[in-house]
């Protein structure tokens, strides 16, 4: 049997034959060998990088397409009153948030958690799929990102403008 290759990637696929699943670390691909719910291993070869979402599909080089699944994944479940001054703080250390009416979701972190807790916030452990929302102008990820900061040494940078 011969390894699949995909280097596209199709948005909001509906007509997928078989399915990946991916965390959310995973889901940020270039070139990686991912194996199908059903086994099958397929060789992704994108020409850049992408943060691929639930519902991407990954098209190989016959056609398939291979919808991307979001994975479970250990997550620190936030919740409290004043959820906007919270989600505030998570954004302002540039971590990725996923953003629900009576909850967030962030990546499992004991620093974090301890922050969070002094602020208020009920947190506690949860497995799920975890789809935080994109960079500021609504795709990407939130880490690694440019929007006009003056960068330093070591890549550092400010919000100076």
């Amino acid at each position: 049997m011969s390894l699949k290759t995909a280097q596209k990637v199709v948005h909001h696929a509906d007509d997928v034959s078989e399915y990946v699943s991916l965390d959310y670390a995973a889901r940020f691909i270039r070139r990686k060998v991912v194996t199908t719910q059903s086994g099958v291993q397929v060789l992704v070869d994108l020409p850049k990088t992408v943060s691929l979402e639930a519902g991407d599909a990954l098209q190989t080089e016959a056609g398939d397409l291979i919808g991307v699944l979001a994975a479970p994944e250990p997550l620190l479940e936030v919740k409290g009153h004043g959820l906007h001054r919270i989600a505030w703080h998570i954004g302002n250390r540039h971590a990725p948030c996923q953003i629900e009416s009576h909850r967030l979701l962030i990546q499992s972190d004991h620093v974090m958690a301890r922050m969070l807790e002094q602020l208020g916030a009920h947190v506690h452990e949860v497995l799920e799929p975890f789809t935080p929302e994109g960079g500021a102008y609504g795709h990407g990820r939130t880490h690694g990102h440019d929007h006009g900061h003056q960068h330093g040494p070591e890549g550092a940078h400010t919000h100076e403008h």
